[in-house]
């Protein structure tokens, strides 16, 4: 198809990828030669410089055309693109340019016709003998056919002649290559998950659009197939079968397709044959099982636009009828059919559309249609539903009707004007009945943003494009730059309207739309939808430089959605599942805070509510998941809640940012954020960002915002209190910055509060350390008695936090007080009186090898008996976790002495019956003398003795545990752990030998085993191997 210089390619694509600019280059460049035109044929030849390296391109082109459209072309590159080649573009342009070097001849009938016949036969020979290898097979088909007397050749009159042209009654239509369209779209649809896929087949659309603009009748050919190839995606059968939904990407594009339908249906100017065909393809199209349904339960017949009746917002069962869900089945093709009832021959349509002069007074009539005209004589469009109505203006501006689409435009929002003047009348009436009543039904029957005909985009847009500035120079090459320009607009009058622009409609309707009370719509993608549209039209209107004319604007429509009442989502009273206004507000308040703060205050602040959560969450109860937005299946039709909660947080963190200096609105939003926001992750954020934007650097910091920072976190620690993650160590650590960037009085305050914020081991391992570390200290610059209060502060948290929870903040407790000996004392007599309670010996130990670290061996020995006490270690747990302390228990008892070493013996025989566990311990005690290590004093002078008291006692235990370890193991010993025993028993020997009669006790000890498991050939036959 052709490419021209008005083809805006997508977002993202350069100039230099359009055919016609690399065309116009090739022109500019001299590359353009031998160009001759026969009839309405042109042919000519086009130099392409090759890469880097390699040797030109010659292509040879050849174009046919007929009344100012180029109806075939052929190009010797192949281009399998779907618009025009570069060469094509190259060659048509030298013709429309350079008209007269171009070598002008006849069609070729008319150059035969002057010939005799020697000149005809010289003609054709010279022709067949310089293109003999590719003609002369035709020419002698078509020689032996005309010599043939009864050949049909010779029944026809005359011959074709391809540089002729077509005959005057026969149509014309620009050159499409079906073939090449198909493939493309398909190949295309198999890329499905590439964003590039996306956007090239968005690119087809536009052009589509483009064709219709320009009243090329290949528009609906192509879309009819690209429809083709999109019902033959074998995806679609797939996600039917599989019953998922399709991907977003592709139900864009599907809903794209089914506006475009609608645009090609709606045509002003089709033949009506040619529209009953479309119908009848989208007919068969829609009863197709894989034709996808059109998301949302938006209506197909919805209310006309009707200003002189508004619906009372007080009424249940009009609620209820209208957020149903109609059970008949609708496709995205069905809206594109229901257009096919409407038509253009309405006269009061017609005459809106003729001219902008058209009031009352030309009617023709006295008093029959008044109700056609608002109060100022201007007209409306009346008994059509507004996205109906939208539609009608962009099919206008599709099919290249610019000038109608505007005026048409002009009287549905002449209309929406006056609707509005009536909802506010009768919210006026029933006001106080709504306050009392603080709640209300929905009272718009579908929403306008995300709606699948976009009718407050199509408005906008239209409006948008009548105020646009033409840029002076267009970027023709590549050299030009990337960067996108910034879209310039300007105020163009409103003929018939004294004083307004068609810019100041575009934001007057776009935020009529955005600030519509109304119902989420069902289903994932029509919620998405209603996000992404929404950020679509904001998208737009922050294009637009705003001047004081524009600002009146907006604070005209932001003081109407104020007072807008069940039909503003600003409204005083909101149905209960209506769409939050949170991202509309946060750009009006960004918009109107420069010139009126008060109402953009007012308006932001009203903008907070969330009322799903406020009917679902009663007052004081905690957040049921409190680091994540509420999880949908309690709400399993608000698929996006975790979306609107944080575009909630960004216009709360918006308006804090903006009121940094001003305590009043601080403290406002403050209120509004406690009420409003419920999601303690999302609170969090918001006290990072206040305290980020409270200290800046280098500049004194906000007391007032540092103060709201510190209040949010602590709601934080408050809501999460009961729930433990992962994110509370970092919420506690920075609860404890912030509080040490308003002061010391703010950090005692969290310290002396904790039983309402913190677990004891938040308070104790990360409250009371990282409050007295030297940095904290160095950051607040505290005198000496102001240091010594933090701590005491400090030390008390401590103490506090042992007594509730001595398992785990025992040990930080002591660490904390070793510089005050009362307080380390109180906290080692805690550790006590817990052991007392049950305390884990694991515990205890810890606490233990703590109290020797310090220097404090006797407290270490006291806590060790302490968890002896609690411990037991079987005969079978050689790998228990306790081995290594109970080692280092008696280690530390044989280092003290003999006193003590005796002491703790009958705790170990009591609490461990590890057989090789018991040896080892021995052996360590009978390899020194007690009372010669570095914690102890010299109190003898030589080993004990294993048969000596106190460790005869010790090495009784030993054998006997080995007795019992040994007749406990032969029960179900099986031959594979035969070896292991035998090498037990070599263990058990070398305790055994320990005593004086031990040699004894071991033999009379195998041939008890022997005797007992003679059974066991084998096993005693390796025993007496070993040991005799």
């Amino acid at each position: 198809m052709y490419s021209s210089l008005g083809y805006q390619p997508p977002e993202g694509e350069q100039d230099a990828r359009v055919p016609f600019t690399r065309g116009l280059h090739l022109l500019q460049s001299g590359a353009v030669d031998r160009v001759l035109q026969v009839g309405f044929h042109l042919s000519g030849n086009v130099r392409e410089p090759g890469a880097p390296g390699e040797p030109e391109h010659l292509y040879h082109v050849s174009i046919s055309f007929d009344r100012c459209k180029i109806t075939s072309v052929s190009c010797g590159c192949d281009n399998r693109d779907l618009f025009y080649c570069a060469h094509v573009v190259a060659l048509s342009l030298y013709r429309i340019r350079h008209a007269r070097q171009v070598e002008l001849r006849l069609p070729i009938s008319e150059t035969l016709s002057q010939m005799n016949r020697d000149q005809l036969q010289k003609f054709v020979q010279y022709l067949i003998s310089a293109h003999h290898t590719e003609v002369l097979p035709t020419a002698q088909r078509l020689a032996d056919e005309i010599l043939l007397l009864g050949s049909e050749i010779n029944l026809v009159h005359g011959a074709p002649d391809p540089t002729a042209g077509a005959g005057i009654e026969d149509a014309n239509c620009w050159h499409l290559d079906e073939e090449q369209i198909q493939e493309q779209v398909k190949q295309l649809l198999s890329n499905g998950g590439y964003y590039g896929a996306s956007q090239q087949l968005r690119s087809m659309f536009s052009k589509v659009r483009e064709m219709l603009r320009m009243r090329d009748s290949n528009g609906a050919r192509m879309l009819i197939l690209m429809t083709e190839q999109f019902l033959q995606d074998p995806r679609l059968a797939l996600w039917r079968q599989q019953g998922a939904g399709m991907t977003d990407k592709c139900r864009q594009l599907w809903d794209e397709l089914g506006a475009l339908w609608v645009c090609v249906i709606l045509s002003p100017h089709c033949k009506p044959e040619e529209r009953a065909g479309w119908l009848q393809l989208l007919g068969t199209w829609d009863k197709l099982d894989v034709c996808p349904l059109e998301e949302g339960n938006y209506s197909f017949d919805g209310p006309s636009l009707q200003p002189t009746m508004a619906p009372s917002p007080g009424s249940e069962e009009q609620d209820e009828g209208e957020v149903a869900v109609t059970g008949s089945r609708h496709t995205v093709f069905g809206r594109a059919l229901q257009a096919g009832d409407l038509h253009w021959e309405d006269p009061h349509l017609q005459r809106i559309l003729a001219g902008d002069s058209y009031s009352p007074s030309l009617t023709g009539t006295v008093g029959g249609d008044k109700s056609a005209f608002d109060p100022q004589g201007r007209p409306l469009w009346l008994g059509e539903p507004f996205p109906t109505a939208c539609a009608r203006v962009d099919t206008l501006r599709a099919h290249g009707y610019p000038r109608q689409a505007l005026r048409l435009a002009g009287a549905i929002i002449n209309t929406l004007r006056l609707q509005r003047r009536h909802q506010l009348e009768s919210y006026k009436q029933q006001k106080k009945e709504l306050l009392q009543k603080g709640a209300t039904c929905i009272t718009n029957p579908e929403g306008w943003v995300g709606h699948p005909l976009d009718p407050i985009g199509c408005l906008c847009r239209a409006l948008l494009e009548a105020c646009r500035l033409e840029e002076e120079t267009l970027s023709l090459y590549p050299d030009s730059g990337p960067e996108k320009r910034k879209v310039a607009y300007q105020h163009v009058p409103v003929p018939g309207s004294p004083g307004e622009s068609y810019l100041a409609l575009a934001l007057e309707v776009a935020l009529l739309g955005l600030g519509q009370q109304r119902a989420l719509p069902e289903g994932l993608y029509a919620q998405d939808k209603v996000v992404r549209n929404e950020e679509q039209l904001l998208a737009l209107l922050e294009e637009v430089d705003l001047d004081e004319r524009l600002v009146q604007v907006l604070r005209k429509q932001a003081g109407l959605l104020l007072e807008g009442g069940p039909f503003s989502g600003f409204g005083e009273v909101l149905f209960r599942e209506s769409v939050p206004m949170h991202t509309c507000a946060r750009y009006l308040f960004t918009a109107l805070l420069p010139h009126d703060p008060d109402l953009a205050y007012r308006l932001a602040l009203r903008a907070m509510r969330l009322p799903v959560l406020e009917t679902a969450l009663p007052a004081g109860e905690p957040h049921p998941t409190p680091l994540d937005s509420i999880p949908s299946n309690r709400f399993p039709r608000w698929f996006i809640l975790g979306h609107l909660e944080t575009r909630q947080c960004e216009l709360a963190s918006a308006m804090l940012t903006a009121a940094k200096g001003d305590p009043k609105w601080l403290h406002v939003v403050l209120g509004s954020i406690q009420q409003n926001i419920h999601s303690p992750a999302l609170l969090f954020k918001l006290a990072q960002d206040a305290c980020k934007t409270a200290t800046p650097a280098g500049a004194p910091p906000d007391s007032t915002l540092l103060g709201i920072a510190l209040e949010l976190g602590l709601q934080v620690m408050r809501m999460t209190l009961n729930t433990m993650t992962w994110r509370r160590r970092e919420m506690v650590r920075w609860l404890v910055s912030c509080a040490t960037e308003i002061g010391p009085q703010a950090l005692m305050n969290i310290m002396q509060n904790w039983y309402s914020l913190f677990t004891p081991v938040e308070a104790a391992t990360i409250v009371a350390v990282t409050g007295t570390t030297h940095a904290t200290l160095m950051r607040l610059q505290l005198d000496t008695a102001r240091r010594e209060e933090l701590w005491a502060c400090a030390r008390t948290l401590a103490l506090q936090c042992a007594m509730k929870d001595p398992q785990n903040c025992a040990l930080p407790a002591l660490t904390l007080c070793e510089k005050n000996h009362a307080a380390f004392e109180a906290a080692y007599q805690i550790v006590l009186d817990a052991a007392a309670g049950g305390l884990g010996h694991a515990h205890l130990f810890t606490v233990a090898r703590y109290m020797e670290h310090r220097g404090l061996p006797l407290r270490a020995y006291k806590l060790a008996t302490l968890a002896l006490a609690q411990l037991s270690i079987a005969f079978n747990q050689d790998s228990h976790p306790a081995v290594n302390d109970v080692l280092w228990a008696c280690s530390l008892s044989h280092s003290l002495g003999r006193h003590e070493l005796s002491a703790i013996v009958p705790l170990i025989i009591r609490s461990i019956h590890c057989a090789p566990m018991l040896s080892d311990i021995l052996r360590r005690w009978t390899l020194s003398a007690p009372g010669l290590g570095p914690l102890g004093a010299r109190r003898a002078a030589k080993p004990l003795g294993a048969d000596r008291a106190p460790l005869c006692q010790l090495l009784d235990a030993a054998v006997a545990a080995y007795i019992t370890t040994s007749h406990s193991r032969l029960t179900h010993i099986s031959p594979r752990h035969y070896g292991d025993f035998i090498e037990f028993l070599g263990k058990a020997r070398e305790t055994f030998l320990l005593a004086p009669d031990g040699h004894l006790q071991f033999a009379q000890f195998l041939e008890n085993l022997k005797q007992t498991y003679k059974g066991k050939k084998k096993l005693m036959l390796l025993v007496r191997e070993r040991f005799g």
